[in-house]
């Protein structure tokens, strides 16, 4: 897939804040994260700095740093641009960045942080979301499906912030990367028009008998006869528990359906005495066509 309009435009600006850095050096110290910082003037930052949560992706340590970073974005970036839509894939990748930085607050405080690497493993992780079995290649040899790589990164990274030390990797920037792009992609199902839909046509499904029992068989359409027989011998057997979501919906379905008939036999009870009231009117209306006479009978006046 070709780049799409947003994944350029972040390259091109990744690319053009490492000239800078090369040119002004100053630049790198003014703009980095120290997580501390975002919320707390503390020694060596002089000022709080809530700007270094969104800024300190713009910023690399060298070449190799900045390469891989964006060939992440570079290969991840354009089919997850070309579903989600620019302003959702820009939510996403700013999310998953602010997401490393804020993760970066609690566990490593005091740690200069930089690199677009938060970010672009929110990019990862959605696209392991929407594409699972989709196999990549590492070091362009060894294929390893999109959901084994999070799983493993993940480990890594943990085992990484927890166990080695850090090794100059910012691994809990890594993790809130991760985790930034699970609570928005969660976030965007959560109001997604499809779940809304899907939440008011499922039926809703007793989870205590409703009346079941009460159903005559002969009430029922000869078609459902057998099912409902099947399904109050199972639940005689085995209790309400062995039944499933769709035989618990029969069952509210033929309740429903008896009672639904019940009550328009007992609406049309109480419409025929109206019925018949209202032909006996018409009747004795003037003008109203006569009674038919046997033929000769004597017409009264």
């Amino acid at each position: 897939m070709s780049l799409t309009p947003w994944v350029t435009r972040i390259i091109l600006a990744n690319a053009a804040m490492y000239l800078v850095q090369q040119a002004f050096p100053i630049v790198t110290r003014l703009l980095l994260l120290v997580p501390a910082c975002v919320i707390l003037p503390v020694q060596g930052c002089g000022i709080v700095r809530p700007w270094s949560v969104v800024t300190y992706m713009f910023l690399h340590a060298g070449f190799g740093h900045i390469l891989f970073n964006m060939l992440g974005l570079f290969f991840f970036g354009p089919p997850l641009e070309a579903r989600l839509g620019a302003r959702r894939f820009l939510a996403l990748y700013f999310l998953s960045g602010i997401a490393g930085a804020m993760l970066s607050v609690v566990f490593s405080p005091f740690s200069a942080i930089i690199g677009a690497s938060g970010a672009v493993f929110g990019v990862f992780y959605a696209f392991a979301h929407f594409w699972p079995r989709q196999q990549i290649y590492i070091w362009a040899v060894f294929p390893v499906q999109a959901r084994v790589l999070v799983i493993v990164m993940t480990v890594l990274a943990l085992y990484g912030g927890f166990g080695s030390g850090g090794g100059g990797i910012a691994h809990f920037a890594h993790l809130g990367g991760f985790l930034g792009g699970f609570l928005y992609l969660r976030w965007l199902e959560w109001r997604s028009p499809a779940r809304r839909f899907k939440a008011k046509a499922t039926p809703k499904v007793s989870t205590t008998p409703r009346d079941w029992g009460a159903v005559r068989r002969e009430q029922l359409h000869e078609v459902n006869r057998e099912e409902y027989d099947r399904i109050m011998n199972k639940l005689a057997r085995e209790g309400v528990t062995a039944l499933t979501a769709t035989e618990r919906a029969f069952l509210d379905q033929s309740v429903a359906s008896v009672e639904g008939a019940a009550a328009g036999a007992c609406v049309r009870e109480r419409c025929c005495p109206r019925e018949r009231a209202g032909r006996l009117r018409n009747r004795r209306r003037p003008g109203h066509a006569a009674r038919r006479r046997p033929p000769g009978a004597p017409i009264r006046r």
